[in-house]
């Protein structure tokens, strides 16, 4: 029963995948996808197929190419899924969905002329764009944040400004973290091959980082604003005390 599955033709593949009839030929030249299953001189494909074609067009867009796919494949299929399986559980962590904004919806939010702050919006990350007139949040809770900065006084252009140099000094620290997980994680669990067994380990050390490493900046920024407010105002209320009546 489980090889009547195969019912695909590889018309139909390509269409289930967006792929091309040639480009699927090409990766089963190559060795990338397994045999169909032959019935009366026509080859029919099925879930394995599909999910192996799917993984390639993953790694593809992870910046994997064709001869690296083909290592990759060749050391472990399992590794290989269980790449793309931690690869999926960073996509989803945060849990926020992104929203499309029409270029009116924007400009009635913000009160303002639309073109200079979509530029700048789109600069900080904070839009991209789908097309003329409409425009992508990949993270609405950063555009409400700007929006609750203007409504508390400070220009759109201010606050895109700032959110901007605060993109590029977060992935300073991004950086960092990454680093302690590739040096102390990952490193020597590429030294022992990748043994299919610390998959699971590997993914759970993963896991825990993550929050861990959000949880200190935000410790560490909620010290250094405490400390830079005290130090501003302080200066303010020096200015006022010598302030000529």
């Amino acid at each position: 029963m489980a090889a009547r599955e195969n019912d695909l033709t590889i018309e139909e593949l390509a269409a289930q995948t967006g792929m091309t009839v040639r480009n699927i030929r090409s990766h089963r030249a190559r060795g990338l996808l397994p045999a169909p299953e032959v019935r009366d001189r026509v080859g029919y494909y099925g879930p394995e197929h599909l999910a192996r074609l799917q993984m390639i067009q993953e790694l593809q867009a992870d910046g994997f190419n064709l001869k690296g796919i083909e290592r990759l494949l060749n050391h472990s299929v399992g590794a290989a899924e269980q790449f793309l399986s931690i690869r999926r559980a960073l996509d989803g962590f945060d849990g926020e969905q992104p929203r499309t904004f029409s270029r009116d919806e924007l400009s009635e939010r913000f009160g303002t002329d639309p073109d200079d702050a979509l530029k700048r919006a789109i600069k900080a990350g904070a839009l991209v764009p789908v097309d003329e007139d409409r425009f992508e949040a990949p993270f609405p809770s950063l555009l409400e944040a700007a929006e609750g900065v203007v409504a508390a006084g400070v220009p759109l252009d201010h606050a895109l400004v700032a959110i901007d140099r605060v993109r590029g000094r977060c992935r300073s620290i991004s950086h960092d973290f990454v680093k302690l997980f590739l040096e102390d994680v990952w490193k020597p669990f590429e030294e022992q091959g990748y043994p299919d067994d610390r998959w699971p380990e590997v993914r759970e050390a993963l896991d825990r980082l993550r929050p861990l490493s959000l949880q200190a900046l935000v410790a560490v920024y909620r010290m250094t604003l405490s400390d830079e407010v005290e130090r501003a105002l302080g200066r303010q209320l020096e200015r006022m005390a010598n302030r000529k009546p």
